[in-house]
């Protein structure tokens, strides 16, 4: 049985997100010690069980410890099995952390799974939902996964309330991938979201992010998405390419300020020569370990995301991942 220390790096949950689904693909058994320990609420969190309990169905798999704020996981996968149906994290818990451990092990599924998660779709300390369908989508079906998303509702913190429909088709087989750099061409895409606020929220969101982006050389082409509903909040995500930039409302935060700050993050990567964004990077590694032959990325920074997602991936796969500093970005090459 493979042990891994949840104190690693960003010792979060992306230590378990990503061991319980290489476990499942792997068929080795998996105990996740301290988890979360060094966080202000230690211990499994909601999002974290129906993850996990998302992967068991999948593999037949069986679970000790699987209970809020348990410091230890065991998990022991069976066979991997195709399932349709529904996923409600309650609240705000983030969907698209939980299909960060959902969808690598459902392509390697006897049968197409197809799910119904509920939840929050743009929340803190999670990639955005915008991000996951134009960004990290995109560079998995270009390995040669059939995954596809769609958002029937956003939801955000505290009360969530957001859908989105997956559907996943086996695939057993990963292409290795060379990410290339994008120049300055392209529009900057990016859609400027509100729910339950005033309908002025979004445009203003959007129109501070233009100012700075069509200051800085870039053209745009950023829409805006108005709903009214039982949930409260708003943000911004933009994309080119593999790089991407976002920011999220809060009470007292003007809407210039969001838009502003998504512009300038987009904009931190696509002057950089990296490849992809410090975002994608890590949430890559799994794919580019599964897949066959080299892949190789560049990144303007090493994150303790990164750092933690190849340290649990290779406790599973006999990967190596060669880092190699050249000017201002990092090359990781898997090899």
């Amino acid at each position: 049985m493979l042990e891994i220390d949840g104190t690693y790096g960003e010792g979060g949950g992306q230590i378990i997100r990503t061991a319980i689904a290489l476990a499942a693909i792997t068929g080795k058994e998996v105990e996740i010690k301290n988890i979360r320990a060094n966080r202000p609420n230690p211990g499994l969190a909601a999002q974290h069980l129906h993850a996990v309990q998302a992967v068991a169905k999948l593999s037949g798999g069986k679970t000790e410890g699987l209970e809020l704020r348990s410091l230890r996981l065991k998990f022991s996968p069976g066979a991997l099995k195709g399932f349709e149906g529904e996923i409600d994290i309650g609240t705000a818990g983030s969907i698209t952390l939980l299909l960060q451990c959902l969808i690598p092990v459902a392509l390697f599924a006897d049968s197409e799974t197809k799910v119904l998660i509920k939840g929050g779709t743009d929340v803190k300390w999670s990639p955005p939902i915008d991000f996951y369908t134009e960004v990290f989508l995109k560079a998995i079906c270009e390995m040669g996964c059939n995954v596809h998303l769609a958002m029937k509702r956003r939801g955000y913190y505290p009360k969530g309330g957001g859908w989105v429909e997956a559907r996943i088709a086996p695939s057993h087989h990963i292409r290795e991938i060379v990410f290339k750099r994008n120049g300055r061409e392209g529009v900057i895409k990016g859609i400027s979201h509100s729910c339950g606020l005033p309908t002025h929220i979004a445009g203003r969101q959007a129109k501070a992010a233009e100012k700075i982006l069509n200051a800085a050389g870039y053209d745009t082409g950023i829409k805006t998405e108005i709903e009214n509903g039982r949930t409260t909040g708003c943000g911004i995500t933009l994309w080119r390419g593999y790089k991407s930039g976002s920011a999220l409302g809060e009470r007292g935060k003007r809407a210039e300020l969001v838009g502003e700050e998504a512009a300038r993050n987009i904009i931190k990567e696509l002057e950089s020569a990296s490849t992809v964004d410090v975002h994608l990077a890590d949430q890559l590694v799994p794919y580019i370990a599964l897949a066959d032959g080299n892949s190789e990325l560049k990144v303007r920074e090493i994150t303790k995301h990164l750092e933690t997602n190849m340290y649990v991936t290779k406790k599973f796969l006999d990967v190596e991942f060669k880092i190699k500093e050249e000017g201002e970005v990092f090359v990781i090459r898997k090899e």
